[in-house]
């Protein structure tokens, strides 16, 4: 069972930068199907997926809503997903959670489906003011 946790979270002005973090415990190693992705969820408003990553290969997905803008990335040791956003906007304003992935071709992640996640976190808020 694959536990993870957000944090990061917070209120900051447009242009500005948040790092999120999502620490995953309950596996001792991974293989080339794991991965963790980044989604968010605004209030009435579908979740949708934001960006992810293959723990072994590192390779990344993101949505082409925030490239340029966000990168995902992830320190295996620390068991952690760092999403770093700048140039925030009032429109990424939603709650973002981790999701994991654990079995399966890894080209599912990059989907960023949540129906192909089994895994998830509890959220932490993101707030961009104008």
């Amino acid at each position: 069972q694959v536990q993870l946790v957000e944090s990061g979270g917070g209120a900051v002005q447009a242009g500005g930068s948040l790092r999120l973090s999502c620490v995953a415990s309950g596996y001792r190693s991974f293989n080339e199907s794991y991965c963790i992705a980044w989604f968010r969820q605004a209030p009435g408003k579908k979740r949708a997926g934001v960006a992810a990553i293959s723990l072994g290969a590192g390779n990344t997905g993101i949505s082409s809503s925030v490239r340029g803008r966000f990168t995902i990335s992830r320190d295996n040791a620390k068991k952690t997903v760092y999403l770093q956003m700048n140039s925030l906007d009032p429109d990424d304003s939603a709650t973002y959670y981790c999701a994991a992935r654990i079995s399966g071709r890894i080209s599912y992640c990059y989907t960023l489906y949540e129906q192909y996640f089994a895994y998830w976190g509890q959220g932490t808020q993101v707030t961009v003011s104008s």
